[in-house]
């Protein structure tokens, strides 16, 4: 996943395994208790949760976090728009791949009914 293009004045992401709520939160702009919401609200955002239901964010969750900031804030998108957003996002596929596999399971459908 690529970082959003209005992440530009975001901090890069430290060469890091783990980070925090309040890392993620200064990584971000976004407020800890916001983070708590969009983990509610979006699927694609699940923190490990450790020792006392501490929260660790992989990098993948900070860039995921960044692209719904980038919806919500700079692009306004609603909540709902912004999940549906990222759901087109993950579900598209290529469709010369799709139509090569169609084709691919056309000749083998040929061949068994033959």
């Amino acid at each position: 996943m690529l970082e959003a293009s209005n992440n530009n004045e975001l901090a890069p992401i430290p060469d890091k395994r783990y980070f925090t709520i309040g890392e993620v939160s200064q990584l971000c702009l976004v407020k800890p208790h916001v983070l708590r919401y969009w983990e509610q609200e979006f699927p694609q955002l699940s923190p490990v949760k450790r020792r006392g239901n501490r929260r660790y964010y992989q990098r993948e969750d900070v860039m995921v976090i960044r692209e719904i900031r980038e919806l919500l804030y700079d692009q306004g998108f609603t909540i709902g728009g912004a999940r549906l957003q990222l759901d087109a996002e993950v579900s598209s596929a290529d469709p010369k791949a799709v139509q090569a596999i169609i084709s691919e399971l056309q000749s083998v459908l040929n061949i068994l009914a033959h």
